[in-house]
């Protein structure tokens, strides 16, 4: 890649559906492997979905808040936000617009206003997020795509250098709710769970599945939360102990991005060690309320 705009709009290229050039900028961008659909299907459409509010928002689903709060951000840039305005994808081609843009202004002023809308973005809408999904990718998916993540991570790592420090916590993970305690409530408790922003995990059918091995539990298809109920009804206290040891493994992932992103890194890793405390007073109280919630819901 010549430019770092370039970069970025290859990047965000590779995370939509591959198409004719996608073997390309793969090899342009030396990773291994090739992007096939399958392999995107299975990290974009069934695993990992590429949108800020999956992640930021407090329901860990699409759209919401979440979304609204990125779709104001590209009116305030004077532009009309997408169909998609949170997908990555979007956030990257915005991001290497705004690098265009600053590099074009002639006004030294100007410059400096669209420096600061770069950082926003970068800051905002992309490290509050991107940090903690990428690094799942390169977990769950295949090789070119796990390359991919890393190189993203990277490169947004890269950009702190260029666009500058935030003291502040983004704005989404500042007014992000916290998990509520089984004892509080069961219900809202094993819904945060599914909801990165609220326990710091992010659990991918992969994990599940994994679950289901290591505890030799029946896996039924369906939904996050329909396998989170049968595990519960299966084997309450054998699910919520796995459930602690992966909100520690997350912390502890968490913790490997701290030297460059402090503020983020410790909330990521504040939430996981706060899900670990709240499994841990649930499996202590035998499971029982969180199995009760889960039988209620279902």
């Amino acid at each position: 890649m010549t430019s770092r705009a370039e970069l970025f709009r290859a990047l965000g290229s590779l995370c939509e559906s591959p198409g004719s050039a996608s073997l390309d900028l793969g090899a342009a961008l030396g990773l291994s492997g090739q992007p096939e659909e399958h392999d995107y299907t299975d990290a974009f459409l069934f695993q990992l979905y590429p949108y800020s509010s999956v992640y930021v928002g407090a329901e860990g689903m699409l759209g919401g808040e979440a979304r609204d709060r990125v779709a104001g951000f590209w009116r305030a840039l004077g532009l009309r936000p997408p169909a998609e305005p949170d997908h990555l994808a979007a956030l990257l081609a915005l991001y290497a617009g705004l690098i265009d843009w600053e590099l074009d202004e002639p006004d030294e002023a100007r410059r400096a206003l669209r420096r600061q809308s770069r950082k926003a973005l970068l800051w905002e809408h992309l490290l509050s997020w991107v940090p903690v999904f990428a690094d799942k990718v390169r977990v769950v998916a295949t090789s070119f795509y796990a390359g991919w993540a890393e190189l993203l991570l990277d490169a947004l790592i890269d950009e702190t250098g260029t666009a500058g420090r935030q003291e502040k916590l983004p704005l989404h993970l500042r007014d992000a709710p916290e998990l509520l305690s089984p004892s509080e409530d069961p219900a809202s408790f094993l819904s945060g769970l599914l909801a990165p922003v609220r326990s710091g995990m992010i659990l991918t059918r992969t994990d599940f599945s994994r679950a289901a091995r290591d505890l030799d539990l029946g896996l039924r298809v369906g939904e996050r939360r329909f396998v989170l109920e049968s595990f519960l009804a299966q084997d309450a206290d054998a699910t919520l102990a796995w459930l602690t040891q992966e909100a520690y493994r997350s912390a502890e992932r968490h913790a490997s991005f701290a030297s460059d992103l402090e503020g983020i890194s410790l909330f990521w890793r504040g939430r996981a060690e706060t899900a670990a405390a709240l499994l841990s007073e649930g499996l202590s109280s035998g499971g029982e309320e969180v199995v009760d919630a889960a039988r209620r819901a279902g």
